[in-house]
């Protein structure tokens, strides 16, 4: 199927969706990375993207919805999140869908660029879906070899919000975490908001599927299937001056709620398939 594309930053291909309500989004090939979400009627941007992200093949664009696969962070030997973030797709499918909205599809299968960081046979798709207020990102993975493998993965969702220091995220509360940035793992937490103070960076275990990030003048309900973790991030001030592809400030203007399966590895057998999504909903 030939699906047109157009350049993007970069000269990098990308896929633009526009919804007949006006929704839209942009995904670029590279790391099937959706770069943009805006909802129908809107006035911005729901997905934070950083100004000093940098957009050159193999290089991880900072911001809106990375892919992270087969490793989660730096839980394992391969570079930070993996390679599926930093690997061209392919666009399987894009256009209207029977709802009325738009979607589009990307697909990465294993080859001899693959194999040198990671021995196994797989074929990762991305959908994407959109229309009105909510946005749908589901990520299935296949093992089409002879043998199981194990992975961990996550859509990295960088939202924008207006001040990360009056932002709170509810729906936590009784959830276990890791704390990497205290470097413990027996945490729980008691509070019914969470606030962000400074850097974070948590795991929460077997998280509550449905979150709200909430803001003072609008809100975003999250919903998780598949994805059994929830990660909460922002570098903070003092982390953030060292990222060369975050713009000064950018950590005030963004919050990673990521949907994840990080504390424990997925082990997927021979010719089984997995599949996780997460749903954002603005308010």
């Amino acid at each position: 199927m030939n699906i047109p594309t157009v350049s993007g930053a970069g000269n990098l291909p990308k896929v633009v969706l526009v919804a007949q309500d006006g929704a839209r989004a942009e995904i670029y090939l590279q790391g099937a990375h959706l770069t943009s979400w805006i909802p129908a009627g809107a006035d911005g941007d729901r997905l934070f993207l950083s100004a000093r992200s940098r957009f050159s093949a193999g290089a991880a664009i900072r911001g809106g919805i990375p892919v992270s696969f087969p490793q989660f962070s730096t839980q394992g030997p391969l570079p930070n999140h993996g390679f599926a973030r930093v690997t061209a797709w392919d666009v399987v499918r894009a256009g209207p869908t029977d709802d009325g909205g738009v979607g589009a599809a990307l697909r990465l299968a294993d080859s001899d660029a693959t194999r040198q960081w990671w021995p196994h046979a797989f074929a990762l798709e991305l959908e994407v879906r959109l229309s009105g207020g909510w946005l749908d990102v589901g990520l299935t993975v296949s093992n089409t070899g002879p043998a199981s493998f194990a992975f961990t993965a996550a859509l990295h969702t960088y939202l924008r919000v207006a001040d990360v220091a009056t932002t709170v995220v509810r729906g936590l509360a009784g959830a276990g975490y890791r704390d990497k940035v205290l470097d413990r793992d027996d945490c729980r937490e008691n509070e019914p908001e969470l606030r962000i103070a400074g850097e974070i960076d948590r795991v929460y275990r077997i998280a509550p599927q449905d979150l709200e990030v909430r803001e003072r003048e609008r809100s975003l309900a999250i919903r998780t299937s598949g994805f059994p973790d929830t990660v909460i991030w922002n570098p903070g001030t003092a982390a953030a001056a060292s990222l060369a592809d975050l713009e000064p400030g950018g950590e005030q203007r963004m919050l990673c709620v990521e949907a994840a399966a990080a504390a424990v590895p997925v082990v997927l057998a021979a010719g089984a398939t997995w599949r996780g999504s997460q749903r954002l909903t603005a308010g």
